[in-house]
This record gives C-alpha cells, sequence and structure tokens, in this order.
C-alpha cells in the first residue's frame, strides 16, 4: 500500500554515508520517490554538517560510522545549531548504546540497514514531517529501557563502570559541566562526551541530571 499523502511539496534529503554503494542505492530510491528529492550527499560527519547547514534541508540521513565525525556527534551538532533539520539515523549497529546515543543526540528515527527500501522511505517521510520512527526492534529496546525502574546501587558501587567512567560520574555528582571535567581529568571535551554517555547508558537514566542524583545516593561526590 502506498503511503498517505502529507503534501505538495517534496521533501528534501541530504545523505551522509562513507560508503558510495549505500549513497547511490538512497539516490535512484529518492529519484524514483515524487515526493522526496535528493538535496545534497556528504561521505563524512563533518561535510553532512556543513551541507545541512548550508541547504536546510527536511531530512538528513545519517550513517554512524564515518570519517572525521561520527554521525551521533554529527547530530548533535545539527540538532544544536539548525534545529529545523530532522536526522534519521541509518545504520547497521543496533546496540543499545548506539541507540541510546543517537535519541539523546536528537535523532528523530533510528533504522537499520538490512530494511527495505520501502521501510526506509516510510521512515524518511515520517521523520521529515515531524513524527518519530524507529525500527520494530529498536523501538522495543527503547521502550523497555525507558520503563524499566534503574537497577538498585550495589554495595560496590557502579561496578559495570571503568575506573575513568567512575571518575566522570564523581564529577557530575559534584555538578560539574564538560568543560570543567575535562580540565580536572586532563581530558578532552569530546572523550568527557562519550564518557557520560557511556555513564547514562550503563546506569540507565535518562540525563546527567539523573546519573549525579545516583551518584551522589551512592556516596560518591560527597
Amino acid at each position: 500500500m502506498a503511503d498517505p499523502p502529507y503534501g505538495d511539496t517534496p521533501l528534501r534529503v541530504v545523505t551522509a554515508d562513507d560508503h558510495p554503494t549505500f549513497r547511490a542505492g538512497l539516490r535512484a530510491v529518492l529519484a524514483a520517490a515524487p515526493d522526496l528529492v535528493l538535496a545534497g550527499e556528504a561521505d563524512t560527519g563533518a561535510k553532512a554538517v556543513a551541507l545541512a547547514q548550508e541547504l536546510c534541508p527536511d531530512v538528513v540521513v545519517m550513517d554512524v560510522q564515518m570519517p572525521d565525525l561520527d554521525g551521533i556527534e554529527a547530530t548533535r551538532r545539527l540538532v544544536g545549531t539548525a534545529p529545523s533539520v530532522r536526522v534519521l539515523v541509518v545504520t547497521m549497529f543496533e546496540d543499545d548504546a548506539t541507540v541510546f546515543r543517537a535519541v539523546r543526540a536528537g535523532a528523530r528515527g533510528y533504522v537499520l540497514k538490512g530494511a527495505s527500501f520501502s521501510e526506509l522511505l516510510r521512515a524518511i517521510r515520517a521523520v521529515g514531517h515531524g513524527e518519530a520512527l524507529f525500527g520494530p526492534g529498536v523501538a522495543e529496546r527503547l521502550i523497555d529501557w525507558f520503563t524499566s525502574a534503574p537497577p538498585p546501587v550495589p554495595p560496590d558501587a557502579f561496578p559495570d563502570l571503568s575506573a575513568r567512567e567512575r571518575e566522570v560520574l564523581q564529577q557530575l555528582a559534584l555538578g560539574r559541566r564538560n568543560a570543567e571535567i575535562a580540565a580536572e581529568l586532563f581530558l578532552s571535551p569530546k572523550t568527557v562526551r562519550n564518557l557520560v554517555s557511556s555513564i547514562l547508558t550503563k546506569l540507565q537514566v535518562a540525563d546527567r541530571a539523573q546519573a549525579a542524583l545516583r551518584a551522589r545516593d551512592a556516596g560518591l561526590g560527597g
């Protein structure tokens, strides 16, 4: 069954993927869809950000693993600087950490590369018209994660965290921001962002404020 029409104006799409074959497939599929138009292509995360800021498309179809800037960080920058541009992540990665990082970065959809082109088109249309769409397996894990209660704090607090993650969590408990944490621990801002993202996933919390609260409950940050 054909997708219902959303309107007469075609959605403008930018694709960002470092695999020429996948980009070519998307190009062909978009060319056959009368309600979608390919506005531009990028083969790195940095180019995707620059192109989207220049063209202001409706949707960026974003891969995760790309040279010079990964798709999740590119998504975060786009959402921060061009909030009208909606990002659909299309990737082969289906692990929880990648999914949750993408959602926290601001992705409005997440579809695996194994999906059919008809599913991909449906996702592009949905995201482009303001909806959120996640592939069936991804959606199920998101629901489970957001509806499950966080595990109790163990006696040896947060054994799943690495030593460096525990240090960053302690800084969060003290109310410090990423720039302050980076200076305190002699880390790059990007490394701190990645560590914070990993901590949120492992602790099953939605944001840094909840992570800080759990840390303080466990005696960190005092």
